[in-house]
């Protein structure tokens, strides 16, 4: 199994909610994500992600618009 790089993690992460525990531990990211029928931050662009809204329809929705 791969180590973690947390510190490689950090300077990737585009999540903006300051707060958060899991920032750059992306095993447990997606984990809690997911159990809110969510996305991490690092599946939408900076101005959708600041809104906070990571569902899973925003993220269809945005993809379904640039196919357009």
């Amino acid at each position: 199994m791969r180590e973690c790089k947390l510190s490689d993690n950090k300077v990737n992460c585009n999540c903006t909610y300051e707060p958060c525990s899991r920032k750059g531990i992306c095993c447990e990211c997606i984990k809690y994500h997911r159990e809110l029928d969510e996305l991490p931050a690092c599946y939408f662009p900076p101005e959708i992600e600041r809104t906070y809204d990571r569902s899973i329809e925003r993220f269809i929705s945005l993809h379904s618009k640039r196919q357009r």
